[in-house]
């Protein structure tokens, strides 16, 4: 259930229980699967659904998730910010990159124009997930994006 009707470029989400409810007001455009086994555990799924923006463009409107940090496989520390009451995964971000957060996309409230563009870290994907072969797909991380 959303707080207030969102405006085109505005979307909202929150957790299922609805003690944390969130505002973007860049809107995402893409997807990327991640199979990293930390998703997998933070998930309870086979791969984890996430959509990147600008910090400055997210806000929490209601509640306050609780945040578990921990040192990932490239030596960055990524918080994971979840719902402390029904658990639901929100977003995280990494120390190193406070600027960007990486939203949940199940958490949105209508995500529908969103479309997968890559999988990340296949190499520990599931035999059980499907991966679209038309898809990039990295064995690990994505490469960083070329400055111009």
């Amino acid at each position: 259930m959303a707080d207030q009707p969102s405006s085109a470029a505005e979307m909202t989400g929150g957790c299922l229980c609805g003690a944390i409810r969130y505002r973007v007001t860049q809107h995402p455009d893409k997807i990327i699967m991640c199979h990293c086994t930390d998703c997998q555990k933070a998930s309870g799924a086979g791969a984890s659904a996430n959509t990147v923006v600008p910090t400055d463009s997210f806000e929490i409107t209601k509640g306050s998730p609780k945040v578990f940090s921990k040192v990932v496989y490239s030596g960055n520390t990524l918080m994971r910010a979840f719902c402390p009451d029904c658990g639901s995964p929100i977003y995280s971000r990494r120390a190193n990159a406070p600027q960007m957060t990486v939203l949940k996309v199940g958490s949105l409230d209508a995500p529908v124009d969103l479309k997968v563009v890559m999988n990340i870290w296949t190499n520990s994907a599931r035999p059980w997930m499907h991966i679209d072969p038309a898809l990039d797909q990295y064995p690990q991380n994505r490469p960083a994006p070329q400055k111009s």
